[in-house]
């Protein structure tokens, strides 16, 4: 296979650094560091850009730094732990920039500087694992194409690491299992196995076992069927099917900033879609007239319900976005949208213009949609304002934004 000699500038949206072996073909290589000058051998190439391995760096970036953990550029799971904090930071301010000018047209866009996440390291309150053979579970390795064990993981808690190395589990048909620890350190693991039949299962330490069906719904096997995560002090019951903030100190700088965006004096009629257990739901109520919430699934729905049962401003719609949204008959001074990674589907798009926000807040898990998504809502009139990325998952090329819109 071909080797290459390149000068690394930039990091693409997905971890790789990029480097240019002409003008007309550029190079996408993992584990490298702008600035660096590596060898590096092609694996795959198309009309105008390839991929390829590290073999060797050159002249190192003053940003390389030793990774800490053993399965580092084996398990997948983390990208940026050879790179200094701050050299993480800034990728992901140029991603974005990079991704809302190439995809969205938005080439002088409002980007203000990362937050960092003030837990860059042991912040995930969450490991989702794959079995490996004879009781055990690991990650699955993009490298070696396979679930491998895991021994440690520097970006999960503790508890969690602790706990992977006291479970075994022999299910026939277990296709995932989820761990999690609440605030109340209380530990919870959700099976998903081929089929709804619930397994018998026994648990000889102090831990919660949930089975997620394929709609997404849990039902509980032994123990609570729900973990605590606390938000801005503020307790959230969280069933297994729903989705759980990865790193509660990253959702407090979400709360933070969709609040400072919201503009929130009292008198608004807020609508929220993609409302979830409630972690924005309750401080959108606390601070507006009224808040609509919309979601679809069933056990976020209940979660909600209780976590806000003590906020008497709060109306819940369960259903899809698309078909709620078209049946409030209510101006809407502010919608704030937090959808799922694969973002806003048309109809959703077409329903939040319909619905004429005067401004929109958009929370979003992945750049590259937010560029394609923010290129429907210029279409139907709204202008960007500012986007504030914020670091949810340090150690990994992932980045959260909220943006601010509003209606031109």
């Amino acid at each position: 296979m071909e080797k290459v000699t390149l000068d690394i500038t930039e990091m693409a949206h997905g971890g790789s650094g990029i480097g240019r072996a002409n003008r007309s073909r550029t190079v996408f290589v993992p584990l490298t560091v702008p600035g660096e000058k590596v060898r590096a051998q092609i694996v795959s190439e198309k009309n105008k850009y390839a991929q390829a391995e590290l073999v060797q760096v050159l002249q190192p970036s003053p940003e390389r730094v030793t990774p800490r953990c053993q399965h580092f550029a084996v398990c997948g799971g983390c990208h940026f732990q050879h790179m200094s904090y701050g050299a993480q930071l800034a990728a992901k301010e140029a991603v974005v920039r990079d991704q809302l000018a190439r995809l969205g047209g938005f080439k002088q866009a409002n980007v203000v500087p990362v937050l960092p996440n003030p837990e860059p390291w042991a912040y995930r309150v969450e490991m989702v694992l794959s079995p490996v053979g004879n009781g055990r579970l690991g990650f699955w390795s993009p490298v070696q194409k396979e679930v491998i064990a895991i021994e440690e993981c520097p970006i999960a808690r503790p508890e969690l690491v602790g706990l992977l190395q006291d479970v075994e589990l022999d299910l026939p048909g277990l296709r995932k299992l989820s761990l999690r620890v609440g605030d109340d350190e209380a530990l919870l693991a959700a099976i998903e196995v081929d089929g709804v039949e619930p397994p018998e299962l026994e648990a000889d330490f102090p831990i919660s076992v949930a089975i997620v069906l394929p709609d997404k719904t849990a039902a509980s096997l032994v123990g609570d069927f729900y973990s605590v995560q606390r938000i801005n002090g503020r307790d959230f019951r969280i069933s297994p099917g729903v989705d759980m903030a990865g790193s509660p100190a990253g959702m407090e700088l979400v709360v933070q900033t969709v609040l400072r965006y919201a503009m929130l004096t009292g008198e608004e009629n807020v609508v929220e879609l993609y409302s979830g257990a409630g972690t924005l739901t309750a401080f959108l109520a606390e601070k507006s007239a009224e808040v609509v919430a919309v979601e679809r699934n069933p056990d976020a729905v209940a979660d909600l319900a209780v976590n806000l049962d003590d906020l008497d401003n709060v109306n819940l719609f369960e259903g899809e976005v698309e078909d709620v949204l078209p049946l409030m008959p209510e101006e809407v001074e502010v919608m704030v949208a937090h959808p799922w990674g694969n973002g806003l589907s048309k109809k959703a798009v077409t329903a939040v213009s319909q619905a004429k926000p005067a401004r929109f807040i958009y929370v979003s898990s992945d750049v590259a949609t937010l560029a394609r998504d923010g290129r429907s809502l210029a279409k139907a009139g709204y202008n960007l304002v500012e986007i504030q990325p914020i670091d949810m998952q340090p150690q990994t090329f992932h980045i959260e934004t909220v943006s601010l819109w509003e209606r031109a």
